[in-house]
C-alpha cells in the first residue's frame, strides 16, 4: 500500500453531520498518509446534506492548501472503484428511524436506544443488508480495501460483514479513545503513557486493568479517583461505589442500561415527556450544524459538532488507516473476529478487544483476566446479537423473536412479541426480507 503514489478514501454515508471531523483528522494525517482523493457518496434522499458537507470539506481542504480531491456523487459503485479503504458511517432510515427506535420500547415500557435493545436489533436489521450489497461492491471493485466500520451497532455489523463476505473489515468505536484520553488527563500523562485493556463486545464491554506508565491504577479508578467515564449521548448518573468494588472492572456507560436499568428507563421516560429522546435532541442539533455548514464562510469544523457526540471519531479513524498503511505495530481497540480469544463465545463472533495493528490487519491480544461475572452478560448479549445477524440476512421473523426474547433488557415473550410486531410495521419500508 505505502507505494501508491496517493490513496483512495471512500466514505459511505459522506452526507452525514460527522463527515467534517473525519475530513479534519485527513487533513491533519496528510504528511504521514498521502491522500489522492476523498470520495463522498451518499443516497438520494441524502444529497442535500452530502452537497452541503461535501462542499464544506472542499472549502476545508482549499484553506489546508492540499492536493487532495474532493469527490460527492451518489454513485456508491463509483465511489468505491479502486478505493484503499472504504469508510462507512451509514444510518438506514436516518434519524427518523431512529426516532421510532428510541419511541416505540419507551412505550412498553422497555429502554428504547440506538445501539441496545429493541432499538439496537432494529438498527441491525434494517442496516445488515444494505451493508452486505455495499461488500459485494466491494468485493468486486475493491478486493484489497480495507473497510473500516463505524455503523452502528459496530459489532453486530462488524461480525456479520465477516460472516457473510470476502471484505477485510474492522470496526470501530469512539469509546475506547475517549477512555485512553480520559485517563491520561486524570493523570496527567501523555496518551502513549496509559494502557487500559478492555474487555468484552461493541458497547458492553469493562476496563480489567490500567496502565499508568507501567502502573496499575485500576483499585484507584474503582474509588472513584479517576472521574466519571461517560458520554453526550448517555446519562451521567453515578455507579453505586461498593458495587463498583466488587465489580473490579471499570464499566462502559453503555452499561448502565443493563447495570441501572430502573434509574435509565426513568430518565428516559421523563425526557421523552418532556424533550423527546436523544433522537429529537440529535435532530435538533444537526438542523443547527447544517445551517453552520452552508456558510460559505466557513473553513472548518465547528465547534457545536461536539455537541453531537462521537468525540474522537476522526482520530480513531485516521490513527487506525495510518497504522494499516505504516504498519505501526501500535496498540488500538478493535472490533474483530473472536477467533479463540474468547472461549466462552463463538470464533467468529465480533469482540472488542486491544489489537497490535500491523500492515496486514490486527492482530488481537489476549485479555490478561475475565471476571467470571462479566461472561454470563457477554454471552446472553452475543447470543441475541448472532440471533439478529441470522435474522437480518435471513428475514426470519422466528429468529427475530428469540433475539428479543433473549435480550437481557426485555422482560417477557409478550413484550417482545408486541414490540417485534409493532417496530416491523413501523420500518417495513426498510425491511423488505421479512415482507417478501
Amino acid at each position: 500500500m505505502k507505494d501508491k503514489r496517493g490513496l483512495k478514501i471512500a466514505v459511505i454515508g459522506g452526507g452525514s453531520s460527522y463527515t467534517p471531523e473525519l475530513v479534519e483528522g485527513l487533513i491533519n494525517g496528510y504528511g504521514e498518509m498521502p491522500i489522492a482523493e476523498i470520495w463522498l457518496v451518499d443516497i438520494e434522499a441524502g444529497k442535500r446534506k452530502l452537497d452541503i458537507v461535501g462542499n464544506l470539506a472542499k472549502r476545508m481542504v482549499h484553506k489546508a492548501g492540499l492536493p487532495i480531491q474532493v469527490h460527492l456523487t451518489l454513485n456508491r459503485r463509483e465511489a468505491i472503484k479502486d478505493a484503499d479503504f472504504v469508510s462507512t458511517q451509514m444510518r438506514v432510515g436516518m434519524l427518523e428511524a431512529r426516532k421510532l427506535d428510541e419511541h416505540i420500547p419507551i412505550q412498553h415500557g422497555v429502554i428504547g436506544q440506538e445501539t441496545t435493545g429493541p432499538g439496537g436489533m432494529f438498527k441491525a436489521l434494517r442496516t445488515i443488508p444494505v451493508i452486505l450489497d455495499i461488500c459485494r461492491d466491494i468485493e468486486e471493485l475493491a478486493p484489497h480495501a480495507w473497510m473500516l466500520n463505524f455503523t452502528n451497532p459496530a459489532g453486530m455489523i462488524t461480525e456479520a460483514v465477516q460472516k457473510y463476505s470476502r471484505v477485510r473489515t474492522i470496526g470501530l468505536c469512539n469509546s475506547p479513545i475517549n477512555f485512553k484520553k480520559s485517563l491520561a488527563t486524570a493523570y496527567h500523562v501523555p496518551e502513549e503513557k496509559v494502557l487500559p485493556e478492555f474487555v468484552g463486545i461493541n458497547h458492553l464491554h469493562w476496563v480489567t486493568s490500567a496502565l499508568v506508565n507501567g502502573r496499575e491504577v485500576l483499585p484507584e479508578l474503582l474509588a472513584g479517583e479517576g472521574g466519571e467515564y461517560t458520554a453526550s449521548n448517555v446519562p451521567t448518573f453515578g455507579w453505586d461505589p461498593e458495587f463498583l468494588q466488587s465489580l473490579a472492572a471499570v464499566p462502559t456507560y453503555y452499561l448502565k442500561y443493563f447495570y441501572m436499568q430502573h434509574e435509565m428507563f426513568a430518565e428516559m421516560k421523563e425526557s421523552l415527556r418532556q424533550n423527546g429522546t436523544r433522537a429529537d435532541i440529535v435532530s435538533r442539533v444537526e438542523k443547527e450544524l447544517f445551517e453552520l455548514y452552508e456558510d460559505e464562510t466557513l473553513e472548518e469544523k465547528p465547534k457545536q459538532l461536539e455537541q453531537r457526540g462521537g468525540a474522537y471519531y476522526s482520530e480513531a479513524a485516521v490513527r487506525l488507516m495510518q497504522s494499516l498503511y505504516l504498519g505501526r505495530n501500535d496498540i488500538q481497540t478493535l472490533n474483530v473476529a473472536n477467533g479463540g480469544i474468547y472461549d466462552f463465545l463463538p470464533e467468529d463472533a465480533s469482540i472488542e478487544v486491544n489489537c497490535v495493528v500491523t500492515s496486514g490487519g490486527p492482530v488481537p491480544l489476549v485479555p490478561g483476566h475475565v471476571p467470571p461475572h462479566i461472561k454470563g452478560l457477554l454471552h446472553a448479549v452475543k447470543t441475541y446479537e448472532s440471533l439478529t445477524i441470522e435474522a437480518a440476512v435471513t428475514g426470519n421473523r422466528a429468529l427475530a423473536l428469540q433475539a428479543l426474547v433473549h435480550h437481557p433488557l426485555v422482560p417477557s415473550v409478550s413484550t417482545a412479541k408486541i414490540l417485534l410486531d409493532e417496530m416491523l410495521e413501523a420500518h417495513r419500508h426498510y425491511l423488505p426480507n421479512f415482507f417478501a
